[in-house]
């Protein structure tokens, strides 16, 4: 593994690739792209972008990447994972596909596509354990929630109990961050606001481990 500065691979099959890269980069992180088994094990961290769960999933067992990165979660890679990326990494999944993969990491069960469809996006200001200055700016797209958690999950941030955002009553209060050991994830998108606080985060639990 690298010395120094860490480096961090962005799972590049779906999503949000760029803007992961940048964000990384921009909180103190060497970045790079991964697509292979050979990139996955040169990496000391990875974030899994958002995009569509069931395609990521598909697409890591095309790639020959679903068991390598299973492992290397296992054992004890940091990874963080931002809307879909949120549902890869948990344990159990409600609505989705039955050939859908999970990556595990999370002992969490989330519920895809909570807060509605692409139409339903929203943004609001969340209080974000672990992280320092005013709340963050959250984008929601066709987001997930946690539906519940285990004792071993730390929980980072909520929507308001009283939410004016898709999913009504139903979505008051969701868990819609979480931290794990050396795993986060996200239902939200932190790499479109410019705010790095997450990125930075999530640097800083790599760094840990190296």
């Amino acid at each position: 593994m690298s010395g120094g500065e860490p480096l961090i691979g962005v799972l590049a099959l779906q999503g949000d690739v760029r803007e992961h890269l940048a964000a990384l980069r921009s909180s103190g992180a060497r970045a790079t792209t991964v697509r292979r088994d050979t990139e996955l094990s040169e990496v000391d961290g990875l974030v899994i972008p958002g995009g569509e769960s069931t395609t990521i999933s598909r697409l890591l067992d095309t790639f020959g990447l679903l068991e390598p990165l299973r492992e290397r979660i296992a054992g004890g890679m940091p990874a963080y994972g931002s809307c879909a990326g949120m549902i890869l990494l948990a344990s159990k999944v409600l609505d989705g596909r039955e050939d859908q993969h999970q990556l595990g990491g999370l002992d969490v069960i989330v519920r895809r596509n909570a807060f509605g469809r692409q139409v339903d996006s929203f943004e609001e200001d969340l209080e974000f354990a672990g992280v320092d200055g005013p709340p963050v700016h959250a984008v929601f797209i066709r987001a997930p929630w946690v539906e519940s958690s285990s004792p071993e999950v730390e929980v980072l941030a909520r929507v308001s109990d009283t939410p004016d955002v898709p999913g009504g009553e139903a979505a008051a209060g969701r868990i819609v961050a979480v931290r794990q050991g050396p795993v986060l994830a996200t239902a939200f998108h932190p790499e479109l606001t410019g705010d790095t606080r997450v990125h930075r985060l999530f640097v800083e639990m790599v760094t840990e481990e190296i």
